[in-house]
């Protein structure tokens, strides 16, 4: 017989409500605190918030990307990112890379005398190495990719909330959109909180979550409706926890092979993705916990319709189909 691993048994009954005020508490508490830390703390941002330059060098020969960071740590610079750029257009003897350094000097650009000093450095490592190119970042253009990277995460977080409440009904949009917004704060606060690197990738990241969180809890609403027409006396508070006990392997199994392949990324990706990855696994785990404990609380307490049967047509002759 074939051996299947199972996580969750077949069955479950767990009252996810039992500590409903506790949860929900914490939760509302860990968002205020993120906040806090948030205005307190400021966030990290990497250089395509904060400015800085852009160098885009080619080689004649193959070269090691931590062996250019290594070269650049002893000077000093601050936030410096690398990364090998590949395409196939490029012949066996050109070898291209991307070398961003932020910079906190009001012109938003490292100085003619640090260019020197990194290009010497280069090419201690790399005697063929030259500089095709050197583009700039100023504060202004800075602060307007964090306005658009923000508005971005805003209108996405809208889209949520009307697709969720034209799918079900307001209540539902309601308590998915403060799961959304639970995830999103805990992840920016946990960024602020450790200074983690702050940039477009993490960005990408928190579009993401909110993608992957909505995605679970729309599979447990729509789970919800259905048992809400089949158990129209039931109380709302048992039907609730029906609906996450029958989506629970659903809802477990999903987390842990993604978390596992987030995993694998954190371990191998190099620093380039780092935090990219680890915005993704925390708002994997976040996003479960919310669904359940921030997303349903909230139903709960502003109650849903009960009956979703549909309404029989009324033709006009309806009337005369009963008379002698």
């Amino acid at each position: 017989m074939a051996f299947r691993l199972k996580l969750v048994p077949d069955v479950t009954n767990i009252n996810f409500f039992r500590w409903q005020w506790l949860t929900f508490g914490a939760s509302m508490l860990a968002m205020v605190i993120s906040l806090v830390i948030i205005a307190v703390n400021g966030l990290n941002f990497g250089i395509d918030f904060k400015g800085g330059t852009t160098i885009r060098t080619e080689s004649t020969t193959p070269f090691e990307v931590g062996t250019y960071r290594q070269a650049l740590t002893a000077l000093n610079l601050g936030d410096v990112a690398i990364t090998e750029v590949f395409d196939p257009t490029f012949g066996a003897d050109r070898h291209v890379a991307q070398i961003r350094i932020g910079t906190t000097s009001e012109t938003g650009s490292v100085t003619p005398e640090e260019l020197n000093r990194i290009e010497a450095a280069l090419k201690e490592v790399d005697p063929a190495v030259r500089f095709a190119a050197v583009e700039s970042v100023g504060p202004k253009v800075s602060n307007e990719l964090i306005a658009t990277a923000f508005k971005a995460v805003g209108a996405a977080t809208l889209g949520i909330l009307i697709y969720i409440w034209v799918r079900f009904e307001w209540q539902f949009a309601l308590g998915a959109v403060l799961a959304l917004v639970h995830d999103i704060v805990l992840t920016v606060g946990i960024f602020s909180l450790f200074q983690f690197r702050f940039d477009l990738t993490t960005i990408a990241a928190l579009l993401t979550i909110l993608g992957y969180s909505v995605n679970d809890t729309v599979v447990v609403f729509d789970r919800l409706r259905e048992l809400l027409m089949k158990y129209k006396t039931m109380p709302l508070i048992d039907v609730l926890n029906l609906s996450v006990n029958q989506t629970l392997s659903r809802t477990i199994m999903t987390a842990v092979t993604t978390a596992i392949a987030l995993l694998a990324l954190m371990v191998l990706g190099g620093d380039v993705i780092r935090g990219f990855v680890f915005a993704m696994l925390w708002g994997v785990l976040i996003g479960c916990y919310s669904t359940i404990f921030v997303a349903k609380n909230l139903v709960l307490w502003l109650d849903v319709k009960r009956d979703w049967s549909k309404k029989p047509v009324e033709d006009g002759t309806a009337k005369f189909r009963d008379a002698p």
